[in-house]
């Protein structure tokens, strides 16, 4: 974790700060300020923040066990506060966050979509996939005539892993 920050799980009081860091972003689809509440109530195991100095959320990576799936963690959104941008925050989130859901809940893959015009994240996910030495993956999850407005793009799956079970577990 970049000096400074500590790693941490959202709380409800969060989720006004990781809606205004993810409109702010201008790259991810916003969902509704209740939604973001939501996540942070119902969803805080498979979520993550970044806090500051002063306590207050930095950066978020939002997540969630899929049902289907119990080994799969679905990333949802990671967004980084304009401020702290550039100094590795969203890796190391990655980072702690999959290390926890590996650990504690028996994840051995990662899943993400990412638009074929959001370079950034496409950097992000190869270069978390390559530090874990272990497989990517992608292929067009949601077509972009599955979405109601016009000019969504595709939103592309990059599965990740498998990564190893911990030492003692055997999921």
């Amino acid at each position: 974790m970049p000096e400074g920050f500590k790693l941490d799980t959202p709380r409800m009081e969060d989720g006004a700060a990781i809606w205004r860091i993810a409109r702010d972003s201008r790259t991810l689809d916003l969902n509704s300020s209740y939604s973001y509440l939501l996540w942070c109530r119902d969803f805080a195991a498979t979520s993550v923040v970044a806090r500051d100095a002063e306590g207050e959320p930095a950066a978020f990576v939002t997540g969630y066990i899929r049902p289907e799936r119990p080994q799969t963690l679905v990333v949802w959104q990671v967004a980084v506060d304009d401020a702290h941008r550039g100094q590795g925050l969203a890796a190391a989130l990655l980072d702690g966050l999959t290390t926890r859901a590996v650990d504690d809940l028996g994840v051995r893959y990662v899943e993400t979509t990412i638009t074929p015009d959001n370079a950034a994240s496409m950097r992000l996910f190869a270069s978390f996939a390559e530090r874990h030495r272990t497989g990517l993956r992608h292929e067009v999850l949601f077509d972009a005539g599955l979405f109601p407005e016009q000019g969504h793009e595709p939103e592309v799956l990059h599965l990740i892993g498998p990564f190893e079970a911990p030492p003692g577990r055997m999921d």
